[in-house]
């Protein structure tokens, strides 16, 4: 059930919230919510809610075994639940992958399982994964009450497509949390902002993006094959940062406060920064459970560039069971790489960065979207090389760049820049010259004592907090009525992300 679907706006969502709010007391509170998850999988999972409900049961209990056991049982105990996790994940998700390798290499012809992948199950599992090494290293106590655990595993906002939450994290907000009105607000407030990413811009580029790749090699020039590239980029980040926004604010109305998943990536000034900013529940997960143990910058350069390169190999098959998403993972490795070795690389293109940065990051999503390695370069050549295709690449172009297109596409550029912190902070600076100044000449405020001054300050303040609240609250009712009419209208409203 995605978030931007009629069942869920209009049944499911409200029902949920106004019973929820109705519960007596917090531990009613969490029953139902686990209620009302584990249906919220079934709706689409009628079957692999019994997988989900296994794996937070057996992630629950190896952590209660944990307790009392020396260190020897206790790593026994943790390598059994590795195995079993990753085993479950990679029967679900790699089994194909793996005999279709293996039948390419050695000419063989076992038959490829026809497996279906469960909804959300790289989410979930690396979500229970957490907990457990968490427990075993002693950062939290095991859980004795299954709900909690089944609770922070199955909560439904979370649930498909992240943010990647660990127990820590909200352990303490299953015990006790509040559901004030303001919460509320800004909760529905952050939500709509998520599914206007989704349905007005996620959605438009997402039908460019498609067009696009399902074009053969003579039909593909350099404009269209550079505006498929673009509208993939903006859709990917749209889809996930929409569904993050949603998330979170879903979150926050009943009372969670869940980690920022994304924070302007395409502003990043170099690749580093850009993982900084990408995914960051993800890209923490496998920095505090993969890298740090592998021994990460701390046995040499060279161990470094080989952990980095297994972090991101491992980072690309957690996407999907295809080889593209691997090579996307170690393209993004190679990068880090040189940046590391070359810490000044990015410093000396001065504004240039940036672009170096968005192309890189383009070229790699090419790769990522692309059904086969030979895709992507058939599309990478064009981006580069495609000056011929006369009339049919021409066509393309043209279909792909229509009036809503064009809008949307303006649109995305301006919403995936911090334009608000670029504002802010101009603003800040330009307050700090004038009272530098003021202090300089002696002056005073709107003809204030000085001593008032800081008083004055704090009412403007207020008032123009409170006039971009309006603006804000005004601005939220106006997408969603866009975001109903979309939905209304038409019927192409994927999440990426429920495939991994």
């Amino acid at each position: 059930m995605a978030f931007s679907s009629v069942p869920f706006l209009f049944a499911f969502f409200p029902a949920v919230f106004l019973l929820h709010t109705l519960m007596p007391s917090v531990r009613a509170k969490n029953w139902f919510l686990i209620a009302a998850s584990l249906l919220f999988y079934a709706y689409g999972e009628p079957v692999y809610v019994f997988l989900m409900i296994a794996c937070a049961f057996l992630n629950y209990g190896i952590a209660r075994l944990f307790d009392g056991r020396g260190k020897r049982a206790k790593k026994t105990l943790l390598v059994a639940g590795l195995t079993v996790n990753l085993g479950m994940l990679g029967v679900f998700k790699y089994a194909g992958m793996l005999v279709e390798t293996v039948n390419g290499l050695f000419g063989a012809d076992f038959g490829v399982p026809q497996i279906r992948l469960p909804i959300g199950i790289s989410f979930f599992t690396f979500q229970a994964l957490s907990y457990m090494i968490d427990v075993y290293r002693g950062r939290v106590a095991a859980e004795k009450r299954f709900s909690k655990v089944l609770l922070y595993i199955s909560f439904f906002p979370q649930l498909i497509a992240g943010p990647i939450i660990k127990y820590i994290d909200v352990a303490q907000q299953i015990d006790s949390r509040q559901v004030r009105l303001d919460r509320v607000v800004t909760g529905l407030r952050r939500f709509i902002v998520g599914m206007s990413k989704k349905v007005l811009i996620s959605n438009t580029m997402g039908a460019a993006a498609d067009y696009v790749f399902g074009l053969s090699g003579n039909e593909l020039g350099i404009a269209a094959a550079w505006l498929g590239a673009v509208s993939y980029m903006l859709q990917i980040y749209f889809d996930f940062s929409g569904y993050s926004d949603m998330a979170i604010g879903l979150g926050r109305m009943f009372g969670f406060d869940f980690q920022e998943n994304f924070h302007y990536p395409y502003s990043a000034v170099s690749m580093q920064d850009f993982w900084r900013r990408w995914h960051i529940s993800l890209t923490s997960w496998f920095r505090e459970y993969l890298y740090i143990p592998l021994g990460g910058n701390r046995k040499g350069k060279t161990r470094t560039w080989i952990n980095r390169l297994i972090v991101f190999f491992f980072t690309g098959l957690w996407h999907g069971a295809n080889w593209t998403f691997v090579l996307w993972g170690l393209y993004h490795g190679a990068f880090l790489i040189l940046e590391t070795n070359a810490p000044g690389m990015t410093r000396k293109m001065g504004i240039f960065r940036r672009v170096y940065v968005l192309l890189a990051v383009c070229i790699g999503f090419v790769i990522f979207r692309a059904d086969s390695v030979g895709q992507a370069f058939v599309m990478l050549r064009a981006m580069f090389a495609g000056f011929g295709g006369g009339e049919l690449a021409a066509a393309s172009a043209a279909a792909v760049c229509n009036g809503l297109f064009a809008v949307t596409l303006a649109a995305a550029v301006v919403c995936a820049m911090p334009v608000k912190e670029w504002l802010m902070r101009a603003a800040a600076q330009k307050g700090l010259e004038q009272t530098a100044e003021g202090k300089a000449s002696g002056e005073q405020v709107s003809g204030e004592p000085a001593a008032k001054g800081g008083a004055l300050g704090k009412l403007v303040s207020a008032e123009t907090a409170g006039f971009w609240r309006g603006i804000s609250c005004a601005g939220s009712v106006f997408l969603l009525l866009l975001c109903m009419m979309s939905l209304a209208g038409g019927t192409y409203n994927p999440f990426i992300y429920f495939r991994f």
